[in-house]
């Protein structure tokens, strides 16, 4: 029989409350607590406190203060990835990032959603896994939504609400985010 976190993981439904997962949660906290209000300029000590916090992230990883997320492990990215000042990643399913990604203030990242359905949604939650591709640009105030996948070299424009993929190359904007023009690649 499946734990609450291997559903969790597996995009299933499952519960939130599970004893596991509310531990695991609150360890996060505790981390976020140190990052965010004991050390809140990124140093030495901050670092050690990320390195614990997103263990799937280079030293390269850089985190303005506040952030927040919902685990930490969720999340993995490559060299040389930003995050402005009040950005918020809930990684209940993983949140994959590639190299040289710059989130603008306060970006959203989702993966949590929930049914439909008004009783199941009393208990029951489910996630689906977000990829951003290597040299992008989300602008600030941005969302992505769970199950989004964000080709490469693409800016997302300020206050964008990112409901559906957005290939290789795009400049998307809106609300729902809309691909408006392809971007040139450049030679070298």
């Amino acid at each position: 029989m499946q734990t609450e976190k291997e559903k969790m993981l597996a995009g299933e439904y499952y519960l939130a409350n599970d004893e596991t997962l509310v531990k695991e949660r609150l360890e996060c906290k505790r981390l976020l607590k140190q990052l965010n209000v004991d050390e809140y300029l990124m140093n030495e000590n901050s670092r050690k406190v990320l390195n614990k916090l997103i263990p799937n992230a280079p030293d390269s990883l850089y985190i303005e203060p506040p952030f927040n997320c919902d685990y930490g492990y969720n999340i993995s990215c490559g060299e040389n990835v930003y995050f402005n000042v009040n950005c918020v990643v809930l990684d209940v399913m993983p949140v994959t990032l590639g190299s040289n990604v710059f989130c603008g203030p306060a970006v959203q990242i989702y993966t949590a959603t929930h049914p439909l359905d008004a009783v199941a949604r009393r208990s029951k939650e489910n996630a689906k896994p977000v990829t951003i591709g290597d040299d992008c640009w989300i602008g600030g105030g941005s969302v992505i939504c769970p199950g989004v996948k964000i080709g490469a070299r693409y800016v997302i424009g300020a206050g964008s609400v990112v409901t559906k993929d957005i290939p290789d190359d795009s400049l998307a904007v809106g609300n729902p985010a809309r691909v408006i023009r392809k971007l040139e690649v450049p030679l070298a």
